[in-house]
């Protein structure tokens, strides 16, 4: 097959950009009444939810910060590609051997603790750089992988135990789970916007810019966590919560098939941010990926918007039908892009597809796992689910990383296509736990009350 390199850069239609952020303004205004209501509400728990909203949007900065330049970074270092890769490896191994754990720790001294140690794990990072100058890739990769596997579980874990404290009502608690996808994406945006504020067209001069503002949020995020709320002391005794733990996790089969569509979304989350760069680009092809990034995340806040409908308005379906339905949509839009379609514009807008659905799903992932999963063990529940996936994603690294090391091409063993394979692969079998959750639902739900 012949290869055409088009000499001009590839850039997404700025009508798109149009689309996305007038789609996401009359979905939010035109909200169903109930979760209108939700948000403007001047309840104790509406405040708890302005204020945690602004906390984590602080915390979905700090981690897209570092991911804007993070390649930039280690190659103005003078990393190598093989030492680049190493750098992703430690940071997999460490979420898998000690990040995976994180959750159970959460569950036992406070959910508060785990993200203050978030920021701080941060402000670590951030002021080892500034004083010291050259990042030390082991320690920055620690660091950032335990940083990056509490921000998956911890912030949405005390949502849920302080809305329990606050004795909140399910609707708004809903409403929680979509505003944080939306915040979080909309904050992904504003940390590329300050990135490159920051570099001004400079990498190499300004690139310590981006520490400085990690470490002055970081503090902000801190002082704000410690004057803000209040936890009461969550020391649970191990051996009772060992039991517990056990109990839900082996005994209960929906927890199962939830832990299994969460670690497929997580498999298939990663290997997309992994490689959907190198898959717009292939065959020396040269696109504005700096413009497409906003598409993706844009369209992952107008995916989140969708979810209100779903269950406020008129389009009200079960939420194992919902997730049914975006699972076999998303393996779709992968399976496509595993075989290796060419056109940019299609790779474009399977992504955005991918990614929208994504929206619709995160939420319904997470008010799946208030239904089913206790909040004592929500943490451990959460953390121990993604250990399959970062299992997953490691093997794949590490087989990478020794097809480079011994100067063979990878693609001769494994290309990306098979990964992106892989990723489809496990979204279809999510789609069958959803497919059998809905099928147990009821019959199971007398049996777990009797437990």
């Amino acid at each position: 097959m012949g290869v055409v390199i088009e000499s001009e850069v590839w850039e997404p239609n700025k009508a798109l950009y149009i689309f996305l952020f007038i789609s996401c303004v009359f979905s939010i205004f035109c909200l169903p009444r109930k979760s209108v209501s939700n948000v403007i509400d001047h309840a104790p728990p509406a405040s708890f939810q302005r204020k945690f909203l602004l906390l984590y949007a602080l915390a979905s900065v700090m981690q897209g910060l570092w991911a804007v330049f993070g390649e930039y970074e280690l190659a103005y270092y003078g990393f190598s590609k093989e030492q680049m890769l190493t750098f992703i490896s430690v940071g997999y191994a460490v979420s898998l051997f000690f990040g995976s754990f994180l959750g159970m720790l959460s569950d036992l001294v406070g959910h508060k603790k785990l993200c203050l140690l978030f920021f701080m794990l941060h402000l670590f990072v951030s002021t080892w750089k500034i004083v010291v100058g050259t990042p030390t890739i082991w320690l920055a990769s620690i660091s950032l992988s335990l940083a990056s596997s509490i921000f998956s579980f911890s912030f949405e874990t005390w949502m849920v135990v302080e809305h329990d404290k606050l004795g909140q009502r399910q609707d708004s608690l809903n409403d929680m789970f979509w505003l944080m996808t939306f915040f979080e994406s909309a904050s992904f945006i504003g940390s590329q916007v300050l990135a490159n504020y920051l570099i001004d067209g400079n990498v190499n001069k300004n690139i310590k810019s981006t520490w400085n503002a990690a470490a002055v949020l970081a503090v902000a995020a801190i002082i704000y966590v410690s004057r803000g709320w209040k936890e009461a002391p969550q020391i649970a005794i191990f051996k009772d919560y060992h039991i517990s733990l056990h109990r839900h996790a082996i005994s209960d089969k929906r927890i199962w098939l939830l832990s299994w569509a969460q670690t497929c979304v997580h498999f298939s989350l990663a290997a997309f941010w992994i490689l959907w760069a190198p898959t717009i680009v292939a065959d020396g092809r040269e696109v504005s990926l700096g413009l497409i990034y906003p598409c993706l995340l844009g369209s992952k806040m107008l995916g989140s918007t969708g979810f209100p409908w779903f269950f406020h308005g008129r389009l009200v379906l079960r939420i194992e039908e919902c997730l049914l339905y975006a699972f076999v949509i998303m393996g779709l839009a992968l399976s496509i892009v595993a075989y290796d379609y060419q056109e940019i514009g299609v790779l474009v807008s399977l992504f955005c597809l991918f990614q929208a659905c994504m929206g619709v799903v995160l939420p319904s992932l997470a008010r799946l796992r208030t239904m089913y999963v206790p909040n004592e063990v929500r943490g451990g529940i959460m953390s121990l689910s993604l250990m399959p996936a970062n299992a997953a994603i490691l093997f794949f690294l590490i087989l990478v990383l020794i097809m480079l090391t011994l100067q063979r091409g990878y693609y001769q063993y494994i290309g990306n296509s098979t990964i992106i394979a892989f990723a489809a692969l496990g979204l279809f079998s999510a789609a069958g736990c959803m497919y059998l959750l809905k099928k147990w639902g009821k019959q199971l739900h007398q049996s777990i009350h009797h437990l």
